[in-house]
């Protein structure tokens, strides 16, 4: 039994801090996003499409960061797409804002684009 925790723990990198925190951060983002979201919906005054969206949009955060936790690297894709998607709505607010959401998105993309973060998301295959 000690054998294959050995050898699972040598197949697969140690997990980088940046990811760790930026993992959670979605997973948080989501779920605090989940959460306000649902408490201000009043189904006769919104729009039924768009709060189904801003869950969708919520619900992928959490899914993102959870299987970046995981080390896979569609999630670390997606969670960048998340952000980009993030500061080009932002754009058209103001802009602090979209300074605010650039700073955000370049910490995110530095954090899971490092090579250290690289190696993790490759997992085994660099083994």
């Amino acid at each position: 039994m000690r054998l294959m925790a050995k050898l699972t723990a040598a197949a697969m990198p140690n997990r980088p801090y940046p990811v760790v925190v930026v993992s959670c951060l979605f997973i948080l983002a989501g779920l605090v996003g989940l959460v306000y979201h649902a408490t201000e919906f009043d189904s006769a005054n919104q729009n039924r499409y768009e709060f189904g969206w801003i869950c969708l949009l919520r619900l992928l955060a959490i899914v993102f960061g959870i299987f970046m936790l995981r080390g896979n690297n569609w999630a670390r894709w997606g969670a960048l797409t998340w952000i980009a998607y993030h500061v080009i709505l932002t754009a058209f607010h103001s802009w602090s804002d979209f300074a605010m959401h650039c700073l955000i998105g370049a910490v995110i993309s530095y954090a899971v684009l490092s090579s250290e973060a690289s190696t993790y998301f490759r997992g085994a295959e660099t083994t």
